[in-house]
């Protein structure tokens, strides 16, 4: 019987921290990216054992993302199913006083890393013919994106544009790839938005309210279920009654 193994891009964020404990019984294995701010995944590898496995990564740096790979590989856990949620901090700021380095940084956390792990695990994952990946997006896709955060929103387009592109190259060989794209989410992924504007969007929603955690989990999971092996190439919007 073939290994079913999980490798979330990502894990020590609270979507990360939440899928994990949600799917845990699912998998043979699961391989947690983080960077070091661990605590919360330690007390998970207690509870999960070695079926839970840590790996380090700073994606700032490329040498360190071909590492990350290489630890992955020495595991001898190939994953079989991908989640990435690895991204740079909002942070509101004009255009005029954005830096190109800003838009690198952001640019290697989130769309190099995938690059990089996708070329490695595509392939195999094909000679399969099976294998799942979420990409973790961003309701910003979907409509008019706010002002001062056009680092956030570039890179996330370019995410876009991979999963739609690879989903169509790998979709006759088993593999879905395909992407979510929540609204504000309340988690410390905010924590350098004014606290006002978290309010403001809480209340120009039709609930009232921003989303959290437990709202999008469901959805990853059901797009690395078997149940969705014909959804591909598709951008889930979970926008809390925010037409698109």
């Amino acid at each position: 019987m073939n290994e079913k193994i999980l490798l979330v891009i990502g894990a020590s964020s609270d979507v990360g921290i939440e899928l994990i404990k949600e799917v845990a019984q699912e998998y043979d294995f699961i391989l947690a990216h983080h960077i070091g701010d661990n605590e919360k995944l330690l007390s998970l590898k207690e509870k999960l054992g070695d079926k839970l496995i840590l790996l380090y990564g700073n994606f700032l740096e490329e040498e360190s993302t071909y590492q990350f790979v290489k630890e992955i590989k020495n595991t001898g856990k190939i994953p079989t199913h991908i989640v990435h949620l690895p991204a740079g901090k909002c942070e509101n700021i004009k255009f005029s006083k954005m830096s190109w380095e800003r838009f690198e940084k952001d640019m290697n956390i989130a769309l190099r890393s995938l690059v990089i792990v996708l070329n490695n695990f595509l392939p195999i994952m094909a000679k399969k013919k099976e294998g799942k990946v979420v990409v973790m997006l961003t309701s910003y896709t979907l409509n008019i994106p706010p002002k001062f955060l056009s680092s956030y929103v570039t890179t996330k387009y370019a995410l876009l544009g991979l999963v739609k592109a690879l989903a169509n190259e790998y979709a006759g060989k088993g593999i879905t790839i395909n992407g979510v794209s929540p609204s504000m989410m309340e988690t410390k992924f905010l924590e350098n938005i004014p606290e006002l504007i978290v309010q403001q969007n809480a209340l120009n929603s039709p609930t009232g309210k921003n989303l959290v955690v437990q709202d999008v989990i469901p959805t990853f999971k059901f797009l690395l279920s078997d149940g969705a092996n014909c959804i591909i190439g598709q951008n889930i919007a979970i926008t809390n009654g925010n037409l698109m």
